[in-house]
């Protein structure tokens, strides 16, 4: 017999958000229905903690957060219960082999204020990623060589920047001797000609994170839902026993045989909800 759902692990930004990075009152109305019924909810999310945090806070109960891709799992409290960071040797060789792509790079810290993300300069950044940058502007510190800034492990480091630019990015890391040591994880936006590559600590990924706490709570996978749009969202669709894509994810992403909701725009974070049952 198939157990029911006791764990549900929701994308935010393409998934519980819609195009105008708004949460739509069905699927607010939706996260408090299942919450209430003593499902737990986490989220999983590309952002840093302290930007994801607003998001869940409107939820309007506490709940944890698996930002940064996996790498940092926390709860809206403030109480931490898994980091992964990306040794501080390994990021120091990513970046110098990386020199070429500098002016799309950004090294996040798991710090609070001013230094939590690290850039080398701002000219590239604010062309692709301009509404990031605004919103980060109080985190963002500027350091050249970008190196220098590396005095701990950073939590990863991001490329981004055009598609056509990142595909380049993509074909250069892999030229690196990395495949040991780091997890690379890929959001696109094929309409806004955006791709973000996140390096992070080799087996480092929302599912890893999502697996973890599972078995924190002690759940199987077949009591485990994740909903999610984008290409860092696969390994966690992959673990969960009920995996969601979202309507208006990629046509690549809609072939691995997982349910299709309808889109952030539509709420397709409620529909999914309510077409399992909960």
């Amino acid at each position: 017999m198939k157990l029911p759902v006791r764990l549900v692990a929701i994308d935010i930004d393409g998934t519980l958000l819609d195009s105008r990075y708004q949460l739509s009152a069905e699927n607010l109305t939706a996260l408090r229905r299942v919450h209430a019924s003593g499902v737990d909810i986490v989220l999983t999310t590309g952002r840093r903690h302290a930007f994801a945090l607003p998001i869940a806070q409107a939820l309007g109960f506490d709940l944890w957060l698996m930002s940064s891709n996996g790498a940092i799992t926390k709860s809206t409290q403030g109480e931490l219960f898994h980091r992964d960071l990306l040794p501080a040797s390994v990021a120091r060789r990513l970046l110098t082999h990386m020199a070429a792509f500098r002016g799309n790079t950004v090294v996040t810290f798991d710090l609070e204020g001013r230094g939590a993300l690290v850039i080398e300069s701002a000219a590239e950044l604010n062309g692709s990623i301009a509404r990031w940058m605004e919103k980060n502007a109080e985190f963002i510190q500027q350091r050249t060589p970008l190196e220098d800034a590396i005095t701990t492990d950073p939590v990863q480091a991001m490329f981004c920047g055009g598609m056509a630019r990142m595909n380049q990015a993509e074909a250069r890391l892999a030229t690196g001797n990395f495949a040991a040591e780091i997890t690379m994880l890929k959001t696109q936006y094929e309409a806004r000609d955006l791709c973000i590559l996140d390096v992070m600590n080799r087996n480092c990924s929302k599912g890893h994170a999502l697996k973890r706490w599972a078995e924190h709570r002690g759940l199987g996978r077949d009591q485990v839902m994740a909903i999610g749009d984008n290409f860092n969202d696969v390994e966690m669709l992959a673990f969960a026993g009920v995996p969601v894509i979202m309507g208006n994810a990629c046509d690549e992403l809609k072939q691995n045989g997982w349910h299709i909701t309808l889109s952030n725009d539509q709420s397709g974070v409620a529909a999914a909800l309510q077409e399992v049952g909960i």
